[in-house]
């Protein structure tokens, strides 16, 4: 019993040793320039409402469970 307890505690301390120096123990990049923003145009729409594929989905569902 006194195996496993040691194991444990042993798990926990690298587990949090690991976690407390995660992100390294450099000093964090600052960089302060600032990218332009970008506007894109809108995506086109698709030529299907995408209602009437999920009404047609479950017009299908319901005719495949009326035929078992």
């Amino acid at each position: 019993m006194r195996i496993s307890t040691t194991l444990a505690a042993a798990a926990a301390i690298a587990v949090s040793g690991v976690a407390a120096s995660a992100g390294s123990l450099a000093e964090p990049v600052r960089d302060m320039t600032i990218a332009p923003i970008v506007m894109d145009a809108p995506a086109p729409a698709g030529s299907v409402n995408p209602g009437y594929i999920v009404l047609g989905l479950l017009a299908a569902l319901v005719v495949a469970s009326g035929s078992f």
